[in-house]
């Protein structure tokens, strides 16, 4: 560690400019864009007539000695306008430069510095605020989805707040997390799951929900290792850099209000019988099993009196509003950004809404030429009430799509039925309306995102920067099902009983970060920059639980009433990160470009033996457009190409995996403590090396752009349980074993068709493919994931040679005409159905994915016209399995698609006969397997910015109003009534589940923006 230190201040002291000793007027600045008002990073800068040049840093600052008398500064860049300015007697310079082309000017964020677009030799993905600005998303992962290539995002339900998991190129791991680093201003933000109660039927809450994505400036995605080395062990799964919004110098006082207010509902409902339809089914199931269905009360015209559409009495059309207040403006000395924000969503089922408020603040100030700090804080309030969920019996969603519809919610008197009603008819003796509306399941979350920073600068381009940040994130969950509700039960012999329980967690990351870089011109010819740091994380997750039951009354819903509190626990780990990382690059004649980075992390997550890994990184670029033989070429705008390689690692494991731990036990009839797993002093992070080649380009001044990539990736050291012999008493211990590839090819496209006489018209088009590939484990044999099922060991297995996400079952070869039972394939040819028949059936990686965008302006109007798809993928709709289920239970109801079953010899059809009691035609196999591939029209907004001749008159700005609607149209061949979603939310192996699932949501909206 020290000897890199040294090494890297060597360099930079022999990258000091002769000029320092010299004699002259020190001349500082910055340089902005006139476009938008951001700081320009890379801009050459040279005293005419010498070869003494400086270039911007990261912030757009310059620092310079110019001989004393009348100097002139000649400032050029690529993808801007050369600018000549004289200095006069100024000794601040400040500079507005002129963009020749958007898309080569672009500032990008690139880890711990910034850049501009036509300086980067890696693979970033740029997201503006722009594109997601008028689409109602909750949160800013949901903001990715189908914006950039090589990003997959899943939503993976209709839950307002809900999960939603993101796959930056592909998953890296099978036990460890898959979420991409998700940095905040500089600090890394918590993401996933907050709460941790069960009851959900696999669906989580989002973290990330608690930030309001209209702060959002710009969203960079970090995608090879020449991009993300420098996050290190953190770095695997990608990084997503998201940039707030601040303050921009010399501007006025901004304030902008904003208020949008819509509906929403499912996309689509699932089409179920009526009583009458379910009761002629069941009778002929019944029959086909030799019994009589008026012995089993299945009788017509008495049981089917009643027909309830129970999806009507959960379901309802939701509220959906969001206002915000927001204020920035700034002088050359201090800039500053202020925000207000208020959001709530009623979910579309009963008693489901999310509601967040969140205020933010950022402050920049110059103190002096030399130094300069500032801070911001983001603080959020989020009230999440949930509901049961998907795949249990006793959810409310699942249960109503189940519930028979021959029964009634309401009793005689209006009242609900509940498992305490003995005469309650319902099956499974719950009823989904109760146990959408009488729980309280509130989770209350609090989050502080906060830092400050002090930069100074010691030498002429020399700087050093400080930065302290914390994310604190605060949960209660306050849970109570009263005895109405299958939860809180009722059992004769005790009395009344509910149930409660509350946790709370705290959640808490600081971060240090200190940084020095240094960047300068040589001769006009050369420009080198070095950044050098040290970052030290301390990650804090405290917790605590109680439950209580026997309550005396409903009444009383806390667990300070409980008759019994009988368990409760409380946890307390700390870890940390201790990190050390630099990064050098260097440019001839912005012609050919070299960057190398490193990072050495340590981590308290991993074995004493292996806390330390170095994670190095070097690439290239060749701007061909700057040669001689293309210099010509009119058409041709710029031409890079790139290559990289270099290693990331995954340390998203949980904490102290490497400990061998002990437990309560029992020997001989004595109790007392015993080992529970054994020490591995060597575990380490999962390691992915990757390599990428790309190539970008711009043609007729900007008007076509486009960018390839081309990568393959090895993930090896994968963290797993590496079977040991029995005869140590265990049969596996926590190791590394283990490879996963991702091999792919990404394509991104953007035009502008027409740019004439007011009419604005651009495309923009991005495709992305993922090979992935379990290439090597610990074993040949298949490891199974997913749900147990029957006619198979699971609904998803991890075998090499296939993808993660691989479906494992019987192959349904059809029915049988003669007999309508299901024929399945004898894969093994004992004669024998059996789950050793079982083999992969498909899997839920798509073979292709992506957006597209149109957007035309013309005058005070704008259309937006977002499609996302995918192809490729299937679907394992286990909601097939209870709802055409041929008869191995009658006491679910069923979807029309049973309609087309068998029921006479000769009679084709895929849905095999319905025979009571029978379960052979409903083994788990192919037919539950359906293509899940979908074109979504995700998003169209229409807004229309009044004149500013009439604005002014009433001294405004601006007033712009829109009309916007989301997943409003959607074609697939899935027989689900959505294709875009996961049961088991954010898991690896078992992917594109369907079990019960709540659909996405339509959203309808109309809004209003004025500015001040």
């Amino acid at each position: 560690m020290r000897k890199f230190y040294s090494i890297l201040w060597s360099a930079l002291l022999i990258m000091l400019p002769g000029y320092l000793l010299a004699q002259g007027q020190r001349i500082t600045g910055r340089v902005t864009s006139a476009q938008d008002g951001q700081t320009l990073p890379g801009v050459n800068i040279v005293v005419k007539g010498t070869t003494n040049g400086v270039s911007t840093d990261a912030n757009g600052n310059y620092s310079i000695v110019v001989p004393t008398g009348n100097a002139t500064l000649v400032l050029s860049s690529i993808g801007l306008n050369t600018q000549e300015v004289a200095v006069g007697n100024r000794s601040v310079v400040n500079v507005v430069m002129q963009e020749a082309l958007n898309e080569l000017s672009q500032v990008v964020v690139t880890g711990y510095n910034t850049t501009q677009r036509k300086d980067i030799t890696g693979s970033i993905a740029s997201i503006s605020s722009e594109k997601f600005k008028d689409i109602p998303v909750t949160s800013l992962d949901q903001a990715l989805q189908g914006q950039a290539a090589g990003v997959q995002v899943t939503q993976s339900s209709g839950t307002p707040g809900g999960g939603i998991s993101v796959r930056v190129r592909g998953n890296t791991s099978i036990s460890a997390s898959n979420r991409p680093l998700y940095i905040v201003d500089g600090v890394q933000v918590q993401s996933g799951a907050l709460s941790s109660t069960d009851g959900y039927g696999g669906q989580n809450d989002n973290a990330l929900a608690l930030l309001n994505p209209n702060d959002i400036e710009s969203i960079q995605v970090l995608k090879d290792a020449s991009a993300k080395a420098i996050y290190g062990s953190r770095a695997a799964n990608g990084v997503v850099l998201i940039t707030t919004k601040r303050g921009k110098a010399n501007q006025k006082t901004i304030i902008t209000a904003e208020a949008q207010r819509g509906t929403t509902e499912l996309v689509k409902r699932p089409s179920l019988l009526n009583s009458t339809q379910l009761l002629e089914l069941q009778r002929e199931a019944v029959i086909n099993a030799g019994e009589d269905p008026d012995k089993q009360g299945l009788i017509k015209g008495v049981t089917d009196g009643v027909n309830t559409n129970w999806l009507d009495m959960v379901l309802r059309k939701g509220i959906y509003q969001q206002y915000q207040v927001s204020a920035q403006g700034g002088n050359e000395r201090t800039r500053f950004y202020l925000s207000g924000n208020y959001r709530d969503e009623e979910g579309v089922l009963l008693n489901n809404r999310f509601s967040r408020m969140s205020g933010t603040m950022s402050i920049d100030h110059n103190a002096t030429s030399k130094l300069s700090f500032g801070t911001n804080v983001t603080i959020s309030r989020a009230v999440n009430h949930r509901v049961g969920g998907d795949n249990f019996l006793d959810g409310v969603y699942s249960g109503a799509t189940r519930s028979l519809p021959y029964y009634s919610p309401y009793n005689e008197q209006g009242q609900l039925y509940g498992p305490s009603d003995a005469n309650y008819p319902g099956f499974p003796n719950f009823n989904p309306v109760g146990e959408a509306v009488l729980p309280r399941q509130q989770v209350l979350t609090t989050k502080m995102l906060g830092g400050v920073y002090i930069q100074y600068e010691f030498l002429p381009n020399l700087r050093f920067r400080s930065k302290a940040n914390v994310d604190y994130n605060s949960i209660i969950e306050d849970i109570y099902f009263p005895t109405g509700t299958a939860t809180g039960g009722y059992s004769t012999n005790i009395g009344q009983q509910g149930y409660g329980e509350y946790d709370t967690r705290l959640v808490a990351n600081f971060t240090s970060t200190n940084t020095l870089t240094y960047n300068t011109l040589i001769n006009e010819k050369h420009r080198i920059s070095a950044l050098g740091g040290v970052e030290i994380i301390k990650r804090t997750n405290r917790g605590g639980s109680v439950i209580g039951k026997y309550f005396p009354s409903n009444d009383f819903t806390y667990i300070t009433s409980a008759g019994v509190v009988n368990e409760g626990s409380s946890t307390l780990v700390f870890s940390g990160l201790f990190s050390g990382f630099g990064e050098v690059k260097y440019d001839y004649k912005e012609k050919y470009l070299v960057s190398v980075t490193g990072r050495y992390d340590g981590s308290s997550r991993f074995g004493p033996n292996k806390q330390f890994g170095f994670f190095p990184s070097g690439s290239v670029a060749w701007r061909i457009s700057e040669e001689e033989f293309l210099s010509k070429t009119g058409f041709l705008n710029d031409l890079k190409l790139r290559a990289s390689y270099g290693f990331t690692g995954n340390e998203q494991i949980g904490d102290f995996k490497f400990l061998g731990t002990w437990g309560a036990t029992t020997y001989s009839g004595s109790s007392g403590l015993g080992p529970t797993a054994l020490p591995n002093p060597n575990l380490q992070w999962e390691r992915t090396r990757e390599a990428n080649i790309g190539l970008d380009a711009s043609f007729f001044n900007g008007r076509l752009s486009a960018t390839l990539d081309v990568y393959d990736n090895l993930t090896d050291r994968l963290l797993f349980n590496q079977p040991i012999p029995l005869t140590s008493g265990f049969s596996t211990v926590q190791g590394n074993i283990g490879k996963i590839s991702n091999r792919g090819i990404e394509l991104t496209i953007n035009t502008v068709n027409i740019n004439s006489n007011g009419l604005r018209w651009s495309t923009d088009l991005n495709l992305s493919r993922n090979e992935n590939k379990v290439l090597e484990l610990a074993t040949t044999e298949p490891i199974y994931a997913g749900y147990q099922a029957s006619g198979a060991t699971a609904t998803n297995v991890v075998l090499p040679g296939q993808p993660l996400g691989t479906f494992w079952g019987l192959k349904f070869l059809g029915v049988d005409p003669a007999t309508g039972n299901a024929i399945y394939e004898d894969k093994n040819g004992d004669g024998r159905i059996t789950p050793d028949d079982a083999q992969v059936i498909g899997n839920a990686q798509p073979k292709l994915f992506g957006g597209f965008t149109n957007r035309v302006s013309y005058k005070g109007f704008d259309l937006s016209i977002f499609f996302q798809f995918s192809y490729g993928n299937h679907v394992m709709n286990l909601t097939k399995q209870t709802s055409v289920n041929t008869g191995a239970s009658l006491g679910f109801n069923q979807s029309t698609d049973a309609l087309k079953r068998w029921q006479k010899e000769g009679d084709i059809t895929s849905v095999p006969r319905y025979i009571s009691g029978n379960t052979y035609n409903n083994y788990l196999s192919s037919r539950f397997v359906e293509d899940g591939s979908y074109l979504r029209l995700k998003n169209i907004t229409l807004g229309y910015t009044l004149d500013k001749k009439w604005t002014s008159r009433v001294k405004l700005a601006s007033v712009r109003a829109f009309v916007s609607a989301t997943n409003l149209w959607t074609y697939t061949k899935y027989s689900g009534p959505d294709p875009e979603l996961s049961t088991l939310d954010g898991s690896t192996t078992a992917q594109g589940i369907d079990f019960n699932t709540l659909p996405q949501v339509k959203n309808m909206t109309a809004g209003l923006s004025v500015t001040f």
